[in-house]
């Protein structure tokens, strides 16, 4: 009876062995419905050296307008160049240089690194209408390389793009599909170059304060998202390649324990 006790309580512990606890895979356990009131921080996506982005300057004058835009014309046959707003146009992007500005028509170089989609657009207004070369411009400034990279345990790693002024790591992991049941929820891995300085960041999702008081709660243009494996991960992977999956693995356990039994009962 010990013998069959034993064998019993492998098996068990194997099973076991292999299974993640809701602890270990809960997110936000420390919440506390309506008395969770914590302030985030308003942080904008901000333009760095290397990034692209358009500005389009629209007033009432198109042709006056045409003039501070950088239009590639689309012609086809029977077409009339119009304004910088046909159908039949794109807008060029600027790529902004390592010293974080672009070469702007008419206004020449423009800072703009450090800045957020309204700072410029604002910025270039200002100055268009300071030097009256446009009475009532409308500027408008839009992303057109912005990514995150998401990595790991998640069900659809890779670089996911983005337009708008706020993406959180919430955002990022629900783009890549959520974390598998094998990925670390109390250890994720933000990485982020800034400066040409590389910061790394670990965020514990499942404490909703620990993420929300996160620096990198908020993203930046190209951060890596890193979720690490569990050590139930790890133990499926082996010098033979078999995992936790394989049916040969568990028909090699079996066979062990069967093995034991047969050993205890001689």
């Amino acid at each position: 009876m010990k013998a069959r006790h034993f064998v019993a309580a492998a098996f068990v512990a194997v099973i076991l062995g292999s299974c993640a606890t809701p602890r270990d895979i809960n997110y936000f356990q420390d919440v506390m419905v309506g008395q969770n009131e914590l302030v985030l921080q308003n942080t904008k996506i901000v333009v760095m050296p290397e990034d692209r982005i358009s500005i389009v300057v629209n007033s009432r004058d198109p042709q006056l307008a045409d003039l501070f835009n950088l239009p590639i014309i689309s012609h086809r046959v029977g077409y009339t160049q119009g304004s910088s707003l046909s159908t039949n146009q794109q807008i060029a992007t600027y790529t902004v240089d390592a010293d974080g500005c672009i070469d702007f028509p008419v206004l020449g170089k423009i800072k703009v690194s450090g800045r957020n989609r309204q700072e410029i657009a604002e910025g270039i207004k200002n100055t268009l209408m300071e030097r009256n070369l446009v009475n009532d411009p409308v500027v408008t400034v839009d992303f057109a390389n912005m990514f995150v990279n998401v990595m790991g345990e998640v069900n659809n790693p890779g670089r996911y793009t983005f337009d708008r002024d706020h993406i959180t790591l919430l955002d990022a992991l629900s783009m890549a599909g959520d974390m598998t049941i094998y990925g670390v929820r109390t250890d994720v891995l933000v990485i982020r170059e800034y400066g040409g300085v590389q910061s790394v960041y670990a965020v514990d999702l499942t404490s909703d304060y620990d993420l929300l008081q996160s620096p990198v709660y908020y993203l930046q243009q190209k951060d890596v998202v890193y979720v690490k494996a569990n050590n139930t991960r790890a133990r499926q992977s082996t010098v033979n390649g078999n995992n936790g999956r394989s049916a040969s693995l568990w028909v090699s356990i079996a066979s062990v324990l069967v093995s034991i039994a047969v050993i205890i009962f001689k």
